[in-house]
């Protein structure tokens, strides 16, 4: 299970290799993604708090990434964290996920995007419920669910 420890060793050191990796062109990312979308997964944006379709649904699925269908997060492992996003305590896998230093906004935090096109999640913190001690705060935006896996 990865612990914050792991997420500052990637945000500082490298990240975990993708299984895959997607790339397109700005065009084709705004031809596949509605508006709000691709400000939030392509110009690193935020959704409103308590905005998103996924802040207080429990369906059971996995979360994929919205730019390229990569599973990210399963239903089990969502918990409520009171803070206006989807919050989960841990990643599918290991390399679903990439870690970056994010200094915006006067803050040192750790982003989070998709590891295999680099969409913009949201951000990780080590406030979060047991075993993992970790908050992925996602915005809903950024993922979709498939309730057939």
């Amino acid at each position: 299970m990865i612990t914050w420890k792991d997420v500052i060793s990637f945000a500082t050191h490298g990240n975990p290799i993708p299984d895959r990796r997607v790339e397109k062109t700005e065009e084709e990312w705004r031809a596949l993604l509605s508006p709000e979308q691709f400000r939030i997964t392509r110009k690193k944006g935020t959704e409103a708090p308590h905005s998103g379709a996924y802040c207080s649904s429990h369906d059971a699925g996995k979360y994929n990434c919205i730019c390229c269908s990569t599973p990210l997060f399963d239903s089990s492992i969502k918990f409520e964290s009171g803070t206006g996003w989807p919050s989960f305590t841990a990643p599918i896998k290991e390399n679903a996920i990439k870690y970056e230093k994010d200094t915006s906004y006067g803050m040192i935090r750790v982003e989070v995007m998709c590891n295999t096109c680099d969409a913009h999640l949201g951000h990780v913190f080590p406030d979060g419920p047991a075993p993992s001690g970790l908050r992925f705060c996602i915005n809903s935006e950024s993922i979709k669910i498939d309730r057939n896996e």
